[in-house]
């Protein structure tokens, strides 16, 4: 893949573009495996790639220049905006809807916020789009004094955007470098995007959390629920569940399944992607992973894991480790804090590993690891 953003030296946040796909691929491997270190029992399966381009389905897109002229992109060194509305990662929906949205912050009279001087209202424009086009927006704002002008020009953008379903507005009151506030304001009637990933409706709500890469994330969840079907568990814990994506794929009769996660706007999608598919043995709880673990009164057969980059750290890794669960699946965006965590689980042998390239053009991918009690 080539980017002429890249070539003029206006945004390096790929930094592997222009490198062979394979080779990328190849060294992720070889990464992963120093990592986790030499083990005779580990067995290596290929690695999940798809397309090195147009693959993101979310747009995190930093709003500079002015309501006249906005920038759409990313901040440069001095705090400026960049625009990027041409980048190569997103798909053609996505893409299209860039110009749309610019047009739109100019009829709305959205300020940017200016970063040097922390003057402005508008700071990010988040867009997701799910496998069958249909799109979320997010306008994140400083502060509420806009909502009532874009609640007035939403209409123009509901009809330039046919495949728009969600909007709402996220409040950021602080000077701080993070995407998103706590506080969401919805503008549209729906408020859950769905996202079919093999066959099955999982429902995005403005504040969860989804894989960036659908094509590899559903192969990330089928290789998962292959594992576990030819373990056959009675019991399983989806741990840091987000919407319920591994939970909801290896739900299955006369198996109970549990899934945790601290976002309520998650379990709440989780909770309904569930009841739409009448699963009566798969239930969702808002909470924190390892205080539920401590709490339990006993152990499933299997956990699953997919932690933030963070892995799931000391404390839950020593549960395990004395507990009896069976099997570990450790899906890991970090592959040194999975390392880590092995380290204090050496009852859980990592038995098959795999990785996804879930962000191609960069250094980083997802290791899917199958860990048995020895």
């Amino acid at each position: 893949m080539r980017c002429a953003y890249f070539d003029a030296g206006v945004c390096r946040s790929c930094t592997w573009m222009g490198r062979p796909h394979g080779e990328q691929v190849a060294d992720k491997e070889r990464h992963c495996a120093d990592l986790l270190g030499e083990r005779a029992d580990l067995r290596w399966l290929p690695p999940v790639t798809g397309r090195e381009s147009r693959y993101r389905n979310k747009a995190k897109m930093v709003v500079g220049g002015s309501a006249e002229h906005p920038r759409l992109g990313i901040l440069d060194a001095g705090g400026r905006g960049i625009d990027l509305q041409g980048c190569g990662l997103y798909p053609g929906t996505l893409a299209a809807s860039f110009p749309l949205l610019a047009a739109f912050v100019t009829r709305a009279n959205l300020t940017p916020y200016d970063v040097p001087t922390r003057t402005g209202e508008l700071k990010n424009l988040l867009v997701t789009q799910s496998p069958d086009g249909e799109l979320m927006v997010r306008f994140v704002l400083r502060s509420q004094e806009p909502v009532a002008r874009i609640r007035k020009h939403l209409p123009w953008l509901l009809d330039a955007v046919p495949q728009l379903r969600v909007v709402s507005v996220n409040l950021l009151p602080d000077h701080r470098a993070v995407l998103e506030g706590d506080r969401e304001i919805p503008l549209t009637e729906t408020q859950m995007l769905r996202m079919r990933v093999n066959g099955i409706d999982l429902h995005l709500r403005p504040q969860s959390f989804f894989q960036t890469n659908t094509e590899v994330a559903a192969a990330l969840y089928r290789h998962a629920t292959s594992w576990v079907e030819e373990l056959a568990p009675a019991s399983v814990w989806d741990l840091y569940c987000g919407v319920g994506g591994f939970a909801l794929h290896v739900a299955a009769p006369g198996r109970e399944v549990v899934g945790i996660e601290t976002s309520v706007e998650a379990i709440a999608s989780a909770t309904q992607s569930a009841s739409a598919r009448g699963l009566s043995g798969v239930r969702f709880a808002a909470g924190d992973a390892t205080q539920f673990a401590l709490a339990a009164e006993s152990a499933p057969e299997l956990v699953i894991v997919n932690p933030p980059r963070r892995g799931i750290g000391d404390e839950l890794s020593r549960w395990l480790e004395d507990s009896d669960v069976r099997h570990v699946v450790y899906s890991s965006c970090n592959a040194a804090s999975l390392a880590r965590d092995l380290a204090m689980m050496p009852s859980l042998r990592p038995r098959r590993a795999q990785v996804l390239d879930m962000f191609p053009q960069t250094p980083h991918y997802e290791v899917l690891t199958l860990l048995e009690r020895v």
